[in-house]
């Protein structure tokens, strides 16, 4: 096997493929490395866990001789990332040894045949669906915060998707709070719900940056497929029932509070500083058309923030943990928030003011 390439045309999807799938030691040695195809004029660069799967194809524009081989993933990526640019960098394997050569420098990096490297497995696609990159993108951005993170409840480690008719939504929970998200499809499709692991939410956002583009998804009994440009890339799913969001989302809310959100964020910003470092608890207190918002430590220090609001309901006092409340305020984009609370032990809801496609539920906390 043999290719020559720019290093330009070659580093960002090899630092894809290798992000895809770096991490802590390997299961097997072999998953160390990435697995190298020329075929025809196209070169395939492959990465896996086993848990996600990414393939890139790029079109050489120089003759190639065919061959396939694995080579160990972070030497590679750090060998091509070192180099100048601009330069060519030439690929060649003669009786597994693998040379790669740019300019005066030359590189001998150790293999592992090709047979060996793990692919996961062929399926059927059961649903397909294309979608705007920029759309789908979003739809994971407003939900990803609040993904669980090593939760004993599995299926809360990932993210639950819903399609029906002409619409698909994100999913996420923690148990403490929830987020949730919708997009209109611009085709109808059979009713489907999925969950996909964190890795493989947090890998496949990183492949939609280019907003304008589509992105085609398939959807099978364990795995998803996104093919986006070109990269192909293939997580399998959580096999688990997720809960019923709907159940959570709070519909008998008597108390509403209209704000700027950008004035709620730069106060919450403030008064975390002084939050306590391990519960992050700050007590809101509502009055008529005032928020207070105070916040203090186990070193006595304290903070107090008062904002101009609409609200016309009795008056409140409820805590919530701080940081859960700036990421709704740094994910929402509109201008005003619209806040519905019920009673100090009940979980609350905060929207959009202009748009009813996202919205996020958070639990109370005892102050």
């Amino acid at each position: 096997m043999k290719f020559s390439i720019s290093r330009e045309a070659f580093l960002r999807p090899l630092q894809l493929v290798v992000g895809s799938v770096a991490g802590g030691r390997p299961a097997l040695p072999i998953m160390g490395n990435i697995l190298i195809e020329v075929k025809q004029g196209l070169l395939s660069l492959t990465g896996t866990d086993l848990e996600v799967e990414l393939i890139t194809q790029i079109t050489l524009q120089q003759p190639a001789e065919d061959g396939v081989i694995t080579v160990p993933a972070r030497k590679l990526l750090d060998i091509c990332r070192g180099l100048s640019d601009p330069c060519e960098i030439t690929f060649e394997v003669k009786n597994e040894k693998v040379t790669i050569r740019s300019g005066r420098s030359r590189y001998l990096l150790s293999s592992l045949p090709a047979i060996d490297f793990p692919n996961i497995e062929s399926w059927n696609s059961l649903l397909e669906l294309t979608v705007m990159q920029g759309e789908f993108k979003k739809l994971i951005e407003f939900t990803q915060f609040a993904m669980a993170s090593q939760d004993v409840r599995y299926y809360l480690n990932g993210m639950y998707f819903e399609a029906s008719e002409n619409s698909l939504r994100s999913v996420a929970t923690d148990g403490h709070r929830l987020a949730s998200s919708a997009i209109t499809l611009p085709q109808s499709i059979e009713a489907q719900s999925i969950i996909v692991p964190r890795k493989g939410v947090l890998e496949l956002v990183k492949l939609l940056d280019n907003e304008q583009e589509n992105v085609t998804l398939q959807i099978g009994k364990n795995n998803l497929r996104a093919i986006i440009g070109g990269f192909i890339f293939t997580t399998k799913l959580v096999d688990g029932r997720f809960p019923d969001y709907r159940r959570v989302i709070p519909r008998n809310g008597d108390k509403e509070l209209l704000a700027s959100r950008e004035s709620l964020k730069q106060a919450f910003t403030r008064a975390a500083i002084l939050s306590n470092e391990k519960f992050r608890g700050v007590r809101l207190t509502l009055s008529e058309n005032l928020l207070q918002i105070t916040a203090n430590n186990p070193e006595r220090e304290e903070a107090e923030e008062y904002i101009d609001v609409d609200y016309q309901s009795e008056a409140l006092e409820i805590g919530f943990n701080v940081s859960y409340v700036l990421d709704v305020l740094n994910t929402l984009k509109s201008e005003q928030v619209k806040i519905t609370l019920s009673s100090s032990d009940h979980s609350t809801l905060i929207e959009s003011t202009d748009s009813d496609d996202s919205l996020y539920v958070l639990m109370p906390m005892r102050l």
